[in-house]
């Protein structure tokens, strides 16, 4: 496949103070999953299941709910008391993320489709509300949280061990994985539990930390392939996990990043935003064999011998290829997108330079990191820079039209696109 159009194609579908010394103590991250765009969308086959306890009516709560492919309904449903151990969320901000759109589009997720009506949604800020509050002493009317998308069991031997990413018994909000679906955070209130609730700072910007949960992504993947500082980076794909990969390199002190991308206005953010020191169009290249692409990369950023270590934001099988080949000998290849479960790709261009290729699933662990990084570091003043567009919660469906056509209304590129709840 022609690596250029391959990457335009997922493109027209739609990619901190932290030290980096202690990347090696955190323990495993969500990368969105790219599917078949011919697959049909799934048959609704059981009603909802609302989230909290069903004997008691707390509140009217408007909701944004997927019934299937492009059937998106803005409905006021009830919202009960929270179990034992949760507390009730007043939802601020909501990033929408490749995955939810896939599911807009398609009604499903690759092979995770919709069983029943569903809310979208799960990268969030929100405020706490009185309800339950002697769950955790440190949290208080009014106090700002980032909201952990992920629950877990806390029992299995990947939760007793750190890696609570991999728990068989994980429910993440938004996600059809698991049936009853968790209903996900594009609503005005949520019950959840406390433990995975992370206070913010008091000056925090909303929209900057509602980015902590993609962040955790590139953290995981920073985690995996043993970054450190003074190492060459290669970013494949620049949409917003991809543009947060940048930032991290450049936070955590990488001698060179290169971005490569088929836009020019998101290779355009990561220059102007300082995260990237040479950006690369694959479109434009005339390339469309993946070494001769690796070839035409390194020639552009001047990495005679490769890059140390090349993350791929895309899931496409031809990106996958041009990584491994764009990786210099001995490095690392980390796939933080999530692509096709069956890629033909140069295993033996791998081996015999003893490149390894290490996956990424969601992230354990790292999420504080993240908020830190979002809220207190030097990033705090840049990253806004990626937010194109924002919407209020009546007008969910016109930002997935806005993402599914790449443009808003405005004419400009949609790079990442926020739900503004109040």
């Amino acid at each position: 496949m022609d690596i250029a159009y391959a990457a335009h194609a997922v493109v027209q579908m739609a990619s901190l103070p932290l030290n980096v010394n202690t990347l090696s103590q955190m323990t495993l991250s969500h990368a969105p999953v790219h599917e078949d765009p011919d697959m049909a969308p799934a048959r609704l086959v059981t009603p909802p299941m609302p989230n909290g306890k069903t004997n008691g009516v707390h509140r009217d709560n408007l909701c944004a709910v997927l019934h299937g492919a492009g059937d998106l309904r803005m409905e006021v449903q009830t919202l009960s008391p929270p179990q034992d151990g949760e507390v009730t969320v007043k939802v601020a901000v909501t990033g929408l993320c490749g995955s939810d759109l896939h599911y807009y589009c398609h009604g499903r997720n690759g092979n995770f489709a919709l069983q029943h009506p569903m809310c979208l949604g799960h990268e969030s800020v929100g405020e706490m509300t009185p309800l339950a509050m002697e769950s955790r002493r440190d949290l208080f009317v009014g106090a700002k949280v980032a909201i952990e998308p992920g629950q877990n069991c806390e029992q299995c031997s990947f939760c007793l061990s750190g890696r609570y990413n991999l728990c068989n018994g994980m429910r993440f909000a938004s996600s059809a994985k698991t049936a009853p679906h968790l209903n996900g955070t594009l609503q005005q209130y949520i019950n959840w539990p406390a433990r995975l609730l992370h206070l913010l700072p008091g000056t925090s910007n909303l929209q900057t930390a509602a980015l902590a949960e993609p962040l955790s992504v590139v953290l995981q993947a920073f985690k995996r392939s043993r970054f450190t500082a003074g190492q060459s980076v290669l970013v494949i794909g620049t949409g917003a996990v991809g543009l947060l990969t940048c930032a991290a390199a450049r936070h955590f002190e990488a001698l060179q990043i290169c971005a490569v991308d088929v836009d020019d206005k998101r290779l355009q953010t990561a220059k102007t935003l300082g995260w990237a020191d040479q950006t690369f169009n694959s479109m434009k290249s005339g390339q469309t064999e993946a070494a001769d692409q690796a070839s035409a990369i390194l020639a552009a950023a001047s990495a005679k011998g490769g890059f140390d270590v090349v993350y791929e934001c895309t899931g496409i099988p031809a990106c996958v290829s041009t990584a491994i080949h764009a990786a210099k000998a001995g490095g690392v290849v980390c796939l933080i997108g999530m692509g096709h479960p069956t890629m033909t790709l140069p295993l033996g261009a791998a081996a015999l330079r003893e490149v390894d290729i290490v996956g990424v699933f969601r992230y354990a662990n790292v999420f504080p990191q993240a908020v830190s990084m979002l809220c207190e570091s030097s990033l705090k003043d840049s990253v806004g820079g990626m937010i194109s567009h924002t919407f209020p919660l009546s007008e969910t469906d016109a930002a997935f039209e806005a993402m599914r056509k790449g443009k808003g209304v405005d004419g400009v590129s949609v790079i990442k696109a926020m739900i503004l709840h109040d």
